[in-house]
């Protein structure tokens, strides 16, 4: 019996060191505990953050900001853990009261240190609420290289990256790319194509016939876009002359060609232009 006395007093008092927080064993196990709590609750957030992504997108629903959030939760989480930490053990709270009397440089030194970090993180917060594209959105961008086109493929805590077409990977610091002017162009309204195509006879002008197209297309009040007229063939009969243009009513797309050709034909016999 007094064997087992002395075990049981042995083991309580080990359990003891090991719950008191004030011994180093005490401070090793509330920081495993710590730790191992903190994974476990960003994991569990984690798993509910892949079960609405993946309801999201079978919803046909934007998953930018559930993906932002999960991983600005994780980091809440983490420093929380840390903090709960230090206010548990006391030494770390004696350390915290012997440095109050430098907090103010500290917090000047690690405010300037962290200035760009957090401005990155809040301009993603912004990016999330205000939402000017999503991730899949095509962008076009500036950068040190110039001009970029590409795919949002994230929104990170401090970076949007963004992957272009020859699948270079663009890192863009969040506060670059929320101050500067993005074009979205996926948010552009569908576009129909409603370009034509004329044969102008051999001997006859083609740049004046050119120019009559493009005119009639910029003039039309349901063009939204000419892109050019270009030529795509030249046979002895003469030269094909495509002009690309489009229309955001895709129901007046056939009305608009006729339009284009109708008033290109008037135009041609004016102008003494023949078409074959």
């Amino acid at each position: 019996m007094d064997r087992l006395d002395q075990i049981s007093k042995e083991s309580d008092k080990i359990w003891t060191m090991v719950l008191d927080p004030k011994t180093e064993i005490g401070a090793v196990f509330y920081a495993i505990v710590t730790v191992v709590g903190a994974w476990l609750l960003a994991r569990a957030i984690k798993l509910a953050i892949h079960r609405s992504l993946d309801r999201a997108e079978k919803a046909g629903a934007d998953a930018t900001g559930i993906r932002f959030l999960g991983k600005l939760a994780s980091l809440v989480i983490y420093l929380a853990a840390f903090a709960c930490y230090a206010h548990i053990i006391p030494g770390l709270q004696s350390l915290g009261k012997s440095m109050l009397a430098g907090v103010g440089v500290a917090s000047v030194v690690v405010g300037l240190a962290a200035q760009s970090t957090l401005g990155n993180l809040i301009a993603g917060v912004s990016l999330v609420l205000y939402r000017p594209f999503k991730i899949g959105d095509r962008v076009q961008v500036s950068a040190p290289t110039g001009l970029e086109t590409g795919l949002i493929v994230n929104i990170d805590l401090g970076y949007t990256l963004v992957r272009t077409a020859d699948q270079r990977l663009l890192v863009i610091p969040n506060s670059n790319i929320a101050s500067q002017s993005t074009i979205n162009l996926s948010s552009l309204p569908p576009r129909t194509s409603c370009g034509v195509s004329v044969y102008v006879a051999t001997g006859s002008d083609v740049a004046r016939a050119r120019q009559v197209l493009l005119d009639l297309a910029k003039a039309h009040p349901k063009i939204v876009s000419v892109d050019g007229c270009f030529v795509t063939r030249v046979t002895s009969r003469g030269v094909l002359l495509t002009l690309a243009a489009a229309s955001a009513d895709g129901d007046a797309a056939q009305g608009v060609k006729s339009d284009l050709l109708e008033n290109a034909k008037k135009q041609f016999d004016a102008a003494g232009i023949r078409i074959v």
